[in-house]
């Protein structure tokens, strides 16, 4: 299997997860809105489960260091797995909340808030759950990336008001996805091998955590999604038939999205030996600045947006620079 042991290529590893993690909601705008998120979520988990495969019979199979997967899963400890499985199953919670918050608010508030506020609850829990790094740096910039998300939501209301639409259920609704994402990066590195000697005996590696979490992850929109779909924060209740009805390139679009998210989970994951759970997290879930970029400059979310929004989005993109810088910069001192 494949092993990351420096901290410069997990550091470069956490920004590509971070880019993946912040991008994959665009194949649903490119799909369209018509295509409801309730729809495109089958898809969407589909791919992240394909996705965790290839990679575990690929780069977690190939090679000479650690073991690979279907041995990994052998000598595996059942709490380990079942850890991981409920790390997705949580995950999974928050992201279709976030998704339907996206339907309401836009990508460019959705993430920073739901986003974000997962991104700092976070931190702080795979902190305390393996300290390691700077302690002062580290929450200095996750309060640095508080600031961001306050100006975010401020943004937001600016627009809100002008277009006379209401935005309380769309930031609820990214509240507590954040609530729920906070929480499932810890079960999974809880459950991760670091060094692969016989202190590690029961622990997992990355690759096959990935496919127990894309696991959970699919036994929970199996469960919850009916509900959305029944009682849609929007719009009128779906059946499946109308996802039996969709077109390939819409089926495909959604596992695509699923699979891009898949990339930046397992790249993070990879990287939490040469880092550390707490500082590949907080690398790897400055996605919201990735999506804020997609929303304002592709989609155009703030188009026509009143005067003094824009030294808003700005300042919000410079405090999340900021706090980036000094949670990377935390690892070295």
């Amino acid at each position: 299997m494949v092993l990351v042991q420096n901290y410069a290529l997990a550091v470069f590893l956490c920004a590509i997860a971070m880019i993946c993690w912040g991008s994959w909601q665009n194949t649903r705008n490119i799909i369209g809105l018509q295509w409801r998120f309730e729809l495109f979520y089958w898809d969407y988990s589909i791919g992240i489960l394909l996705f965790a495969l290839l990679m575990a019979f690929t780069f977690g199979s190939f090679g000479n260091q650690g073991r690979s997967f279907l041995p990994d899963i052998a000598q595996a400890d059942p709490m380990n797995i079942l850890s991981s499985a409920f790390g997705g199953f949580i995950w999974n919670i928050g992201t279709l909340l976030l998704v339907a918050s996206i339907s309401i608010a836009g990508m460019s508030v959705a993430f920073p808030i739901g986003g974000g506020l997962g991104w700092v609850l976070g931190i702080f829990i795979n902190y305390l759950g393996k300290p390691e790094g700077n302690p002062a740096l580290l929450f200095t910039g996750t309060g640095v990336i508080i600031l961001a998300i306050l100006i975010s939501m401020q943004s937001y209301r600016k627009l809100a008001d002008q277009q006379k639409k209401p935005s309380f259920k769309g930031i609820a609704l990214a509240f507590m996805a954040g609530l729920c994402i906070a929480f499932f990066y810890r079960f999974v590195a809880s459950s991760l091998a670091t060094d692969f000697s016989p202190a590690d005996d029961g622990k997992i590696s990355s690759y096959t955590a990935v496919v127990f979490f894309s696991v959970g992850a699919m036994i929970s929109t199996a469960i919850i999604n009916p509900f959305f779909m029944a009682k849609p924060v929007e719009g009128e209740p779906v059946k499946m038939s109308q996802w039996y009805g969709g077109s390939a390139r819409t089926h495909l679009l959604g596992m695509l999205g699923g699979a891009i998210w898949c990339i930046g989970n397992s790249v993070s994951f990879m990287s939490v030996g040469a880092a550390s759970p707490a500082i590949s997290y907080g690398l790897s879930n400055a996605a919201p600045v990735v999506a804020a970029l997609w929303g304002i400059f592709v989609w155009k979310e703030f188009r026509g947006a009143p005067k003094g929004t824009n030294l808003l989005l700005t300042l919000m993109f410079v405090f999340y620079i900021i706090g980036l810088i000094l949670i990377v910069y935390s690892r070295f001192t």
